[in-house]
C-alpha cells in the first residue's frame, strides 16, 4: 500500500510546476515527499496518511496561539455567515488598523499613524517601496544580501561585483534594468551602508530591512545596526522600510521594533510591513507609518495601490481575533518554550559532537552547523548544511515536523505545552547523531 502523501505529490507534479504553490514546500534541499497536511490543531498537524507531528512551521510564523485556536475560527466561521467579499469598506477593517497602530508602540513613541491593508506581504513590502519612492521622489533601493521581502521583481535582485555596485537580477524573468535599480549589500555591515551612501546617496530612496532577517536562517542584527541603518537614510534624505512580515507581532507584542525599543535602541522606521501574525492564517498583510508618508496613497496622493480583496472580512475577523488574544502572557509562554528548546538543541547537537551554533531573535531560532552563529549571507551559506537533512528526516521520523530547509526560523505556538515540549526533546539526540554521521 503506497503512501498517499506519495500519491498526491505524483499528482500535484502532473497539473501544478513541482507539485507545489510554494518552492520550499518541494523538499528540494531535504530530498524526500512532502507532507501533503490534512488538518491542524493546537502544536499538531496531521498529514494525508495519518501520520500526526508536533509541528516546528506554524504556517511559517501566522499560528502564533496554535492552529484553528477556537476563538479565531469562530470569528472567522462568524464573519463567512455575513458574506465573503464585498469590495467596499467595513467596520472591521477600522478596528485592525486602529488595533496594528495601537500595538506598535514604546511609551508614547508610536511609529505607526496609519495602516493600508492588503493581501500578501509581497504586496505589502512591493507598496511600500513604492510609495518611498513617491514620498522621495526617487528611485533607487537598496536592500541587504540574504533578506527576502516577497517576489516582486526589483527585490529578487543579487549582489552585483562590489559594495556599491548596480544589482544584477536574481531570478529569470526579472529585467536587468529593474534589477538594476536595487543596490544589494552586505548585512550587519556599516561600511557598506556607509560606501552605498557615499555613492549614491542622493538616489537611493529607501532601505528595506527584515527587522530581523530570518530568511536565510535567524540571523539577528547586531546591536545598533537597525538604528544606524534609520540614522544614515535618515541623514541622506531616504526612508527605512522595516519588514516585519515575518517578526510582527511574533516576537513581541509589538514586533522585533517593540523588542529592541524595550531594550533601549531607540529609531524609528518610516514604513513598516507586516504579514503572517497580523491575518491570523488567513490571506492578510498591512503597511503601516507616519500619517505624512502614508497620505500619500491613493485615493488621498499620487501613489497608487489598490486589490479587490482588500481588506477581507474573513481575514480581518482572523487578524482582529489573534492579536486581541495576544496577550503578554502569550508571548511569555512562547518565549519559555524557545528557551528550553534551545537549550536542549544545543545541549543534544554538542553531545552527538556536531560543530553547531543556535541563532536567536526573540523567540525565533534555528540551528546552523557551523561554529559561530552567522552574522550575514555568506556566513549563513558558509555551513555544513547537509547536515540539516538526515536531522530533519530523524525529528519527522520522531514525529516532528521541522521546516524543510536549514535556512528558515523555527516558530513555537502558545498551544505547545509540556507534552509536546517533550517529544520534542526526546527526539533531538537521534537526530543530532544522524547529523554527526552526515557524509557531503
Amino acid at each position: 500500500m503506497t503512501d498517499r502523501n506519495v500519491d498526491l505529490f505524483a499528482a500535484a507534479r502532473a497539473v501544478t510546476p513541482g507539485g507545489v504553490n510554494s518552492p520550499v514546500r518541494a523538499y528540494g534541499s531535504v530530498g524526500g515527499t512532502p507532507r501533503f497536511l490534512a488538518s491542524a490543531s493546537g502544536a499538531r498537524v496531521t498529514d494525508a496518511a495519518g501520520n500526526v507531528y508536533v509541528d516546528l512551521v506554524a504556517s511559517w510564523g501566522p499560528a502564533l496561539l496554535g492552529h484553528a485556536h477556537p476563538e479565531v475560527v469562530s470569528a472567522v466561521q462568524d464573519a463567512a455567515t455575513r458574506g465573503l467579499s464585498f469590495g467596499a469598506p467595513t467596520e472591521g477593517e477600522v478596528e485592525l488598523a486602529a488595533l496594528i497602530a495601537e500595538r506598535v508602540r514604546f511609551g508614547e513613541v508610536r511609529p505607526v499613524e496609519r495602516v493600508r491593508l492588503v493581501s500578501t506581504g509581497t504586496e505589502a513590502t512591493m507598496t511600500a517601496i513604492r510609495l518611498a519612492r513617491g514620498a522621495t521622489g526617487r528611485d533607487l533601493l537598496v536592500k541587504f544580501a540574504g533578506h527576502y521581502h516577497g517576489h516582486s521583481d526589483g527585490l529578487l535582485a543579487q549582489a552585483g561585483s562590489g559594495v556599491a555596485t548596480m544589482a544584477l537580477p536574481g531570478s529569470a524573468g526579472v529585467p536587468a534594468p529593474i534589477a538594476a535599480q536595487t543596490l544589494v549589500i552586505g548585512y550587519n555591515d556599516p561600511d557598506a551602508l556607509d560606501a552605498v551612501f557615499a555613492e549614491h546617496g542622493d538616489r537611493i530612496a529607501a532601505v528595506i530591512v527584515e527587522a530581523s532577517a530570518a530568511n536565510m536562517g535567524v540571523v539577528a542584527p547586531v546591536p545598533g545596526f537597525n538604528k544606524l541603518i534609520a540614522d544614515t537614510a535618515h541623514e541622506h534624505g531616504a526612508l527605512m522600510i522595516l519588514d516585519e512580515v515575518l517578526t510582527g507581532f511574533r516576537v513581541h507584542p509589538a514586533g522585533f521594533w517593540g523588542l529592541q525599543a524595550a531594550a533601549g535602541e531607540d529609531y524609528l522606521p518610516d514604513i513598516i510591513t507586516f504579514g503572517k501574525v497580523v491575518g491570523g492564517g488567513m490571506p492578510l498583510a498591512a503597511l503601516g507609518g507616519r500619517a505624512e508618508i502614508m497620505d500619500l496613497l491613493a485615493p488621498l496622493g499620487p501613489v497608487y495601490q489598490a486589490g479587490t480583496l482588500s481588506g477581507n472580512p474573513l481575514s480581518v475577523a482572523a487578524g482582529l481575533a489573534t492579536l486581541r488574544l495576544a496577550t503578554t502572557e502569550v508571548y511569555d509562554t512562547i518565549d519559555a518554550a524557545s528557551a528550553r528548546l534551545v537549550a536542549a538543541l544545543e545541549g543534544a547537537l554538542t553531545e552527538a559532537g556536531v560543530v553547531h551554533s543556535v541563532a536567536k531573535a526573540g523567540n525565533l531560532f534555528n540551528a546552523s552547523f557551523r561554529a559561530s552563529a552567522p552574522r550575514d549571507y555568506a556566513e549563513a551559506q558558509a555551513q555544513d548544511s547537509f547536515r540539516y537533512a538526515p536531522f530533519f528526516h530523524s525529528m519527522r521520523e520522531q514525529g516532528v515536523a521541522l521546516p524543510p530547509s536549514v535556512f528558515e526560523a523555527w516558530f513555537l505556538t502558545a498551544a505547545h505545552g509540556e507534552e509536546e515540549l517533550r517529544l520534542i526533546e526526546a527526539a533531538l539526540p537521534a537526530a543530532a547523531r544522524a547529523a554527526a554521521d552526515a557524509q557531503a
